[in-house]
């Protein structure tokens, strides 16, 4: 998808090099610039799915409800408090007043956030009424996933700063499922005011939002700059401006950090980790990674709609061979669909031996003793859960073409990836989550859901299993956490048995960080936010 430059004076176009804004930036000014591994696919959160896009929008915008910094505990964002009914189905959040709107050329607000904002945040995506359901895109792949617009009954306007929100149901991770990422609160007084212009994508492609950071410019594949917001209602950031140099490559990204032309860089490469710990003037902030890597089998198209096919496959894969010679020390072989430092996950399970005889035989039980043929989609940017998909996809084709399996490598651009196999083009492919939100239920529903696996969805396996959903179904409802995680881990035993992955590897999570950056903390979700961060002048 491609997303427009936001135009800003001619000055700062010119300043394409990172050295050289530094240089142009005020003396007085912190600036603070992050060697972003791509580009993202626009400034709407509620419909992406990627590290990449959360991490350029969550600078921008608030949510009503915010995890606390580095950490998984939900607290006041938006609302300063809330309550809950003792049934579980009633949420009364009660607005911040006074938090105040970025501007940009084309609107300066006349209002406060209040709660006909958080109204349209949660509409845009539920009701195909609302004139913005379809502007940018109508999937709103979070949203639906969850299986959001079954649970919301209503959410309803009390008055300008209290919310109250019912669902159909309990749901244990509610609150936090609310500080994630889509649920980000855009304006709907600019949503109207660029509706009435003729101009609504605009709401999406320059950005309005309550956040510690407002947009500056992004010119796609090259830079993000940002601006401190000094009305910010948590306070001004520490530093004045914040550039995301987008930077794809690794290696560059590694080089860009030990010149000092940025200070913080993501997805570091595994090879370069042993320098990155010796180097004087970075630290590498390392912590276990709330994550998965996998390899998906399309359930819905042959051969893959046979269990057998898939527990071949798993057994005709040298897992060990990979995590040795593609995470080297940063990875952790995976046997589950969630990793195991989340809560509730079943250690007792047992993972496919790799056995290319017993492979071969249970192929020919399948009907297919001389083989087939598949394609195998190998993402095409690096994540912790994943660094290099290209090599894991051609070490898995050698271990295939051992018992008569013809793999074809193939990719596409990030985003037209994505989309293509959340609409399930694809026979076999790669993909990886990082967890949302600290519950199970956010790598369980939005992975492997029924819901999630209808077109668009984020289960590109297209496994739709009904002892399985149940067993999420009724988990989510409850409040008891060791009743819920017995249902968890029984749904883990029948993911093992019906095989829809290869679950790959776990990622450590490492930020190669410079040594005059103050305060950065690692998210356990991925993300990387900079309020709250300060730099030595």
């Amino acid at each position: 998808m491609r997303a427009p430059t936001v135009k800003i004076r001619v000055a700062l176009l010119c300043a394409m090099s990172i050295p050289a804004i530094l240089v142009a930036a005020p003396v007085a000014a912190k600036t603070l610039v992050f060697c972003s591994e791509g580009s993202p696919e626009n400034f709407y959160p509620a419909i992406n799915t990627t590290g990449t896009s959360f991490d350029a929008n969550s600078q921008i915008y608030s949510r009503i409800v915010e995890f606390e910094r580095g950490g998984t505990k939900v607290g006041p964002g938006l609302a300063e408090r809330w309550t809950i009914s003792k049934d579980g189905k009633e949420y009364t959040f009660f607005l911040r007043k006074g938090v105040k709107w970025h501007s940009n050329k084309s609107y300066k607000p006349t209002r406060d956030f209040n709660a006909d904002d958080v109204i349209f945040a949660f509409e845009r995506q539920w009701k195909e009424s609302n004139p913005y359901f379809k502007v940018t895109s109508s999937n709103h792949t979070f949203f639906n996933d969850m299986g959001m617009p079954a649970l919301l009954k209503s959410v309803e306007k009390v008055d300008d700063y209290t919310i109250k929100i019912t669902i159909n149901q309990p749901t244990a991770p509610f609150l936090a499922n609310l500080a994630m990422e889509y649920a980000g609160v855009q304006s709907k007084e600019y949503a109207d005011a660029m509706q009435k212009a003729g101009t609504p994508e605009k709401v999406d492609q320059e950005p309005i939002g309550t956040g510690p950071f407002s947009l500056v410019q992004y010119q796609k594949d090259a830079i993000i700059r940002y601006k401190a917001f000094a009305q910010f209602y948590g306070g001004k950031a520490p530093i004045d401006d914040l550039i995301f140099a987008i930077t794809p490559d690794s290696s560059v990204r590694w080089a860009k950090l030990q010149k000092g032309e940025c200070h913080v860089m993501p997805y570091p490469n595994p090879a370069d980790l042993d320098a990155m710990r010796k180097e004087a003037n970075t630290k590498l902030m390392e912590q276990p990674g709330l994550n998965v890597g996998y390899l998906a089998y399309n359930v819905q198209k042959k051969p893959f709609d046979d269990v057998r096919v898939r527990k071949a496959m798993n057994m005709a894969i040298n897992k060990k061979a990979i995590i040795d010679a593609v995470y080297l020390s940063s990875g952790t072989a995976a046997k589950n669909p969630i990793p195991p430092t989340q809560w509730s996950y079943n250690n007792a399970i047992k993972d496919d031996v790799y056995d290319p005889e017993g492979a071969r035989k249970l192929l020919a039980a399948a009907g297919y003793p001389k083989g087939f043929s598949t394609d195998m989609w190998a993402m095409p940017v690096q994540r912790p859960y994943n660094p290099n998909a290209r090599r894991i996809a051609e070490l898995m084709q050698a271990d295939l073409a051992k018992v008569g399996v013809t793999v074809e490598i193939k990719s596409y651009e990030w985003g037209e990836y994505r989309k293509r196999m959340q609409n399930g083009e694809h026979q076999t492919g790669m993909l990886g989550w990082t967890g949302d939100n600290g519950d199970p239920d956010n790598f369980l529903t939005n992975l492997l859901s029924c819901d999630a696996a209808k077109p668009g969805g984020a289960n590109v396996a297209k496994w739709c299993n009904q002892a399985f959903q149940e067993l999420i179904s009724k988990a989510v409802t409850l409040t008891d956490q060791a009743e819920r995680t017995k249902l968890y881990e029984k749904a883990q035993v029948v993911f093992k048995e019906q095989a829809p992955w290869l679950p790959i590897a776990h990622a450590v999570q490492l930020t190669p960080v410079r040594k005059e950056v103050i305060d950065f903390k690692q998210s356990p979700f991925g993300r990387h936010t900079f309020y709250g961060v300060d730099i030595k002048e």
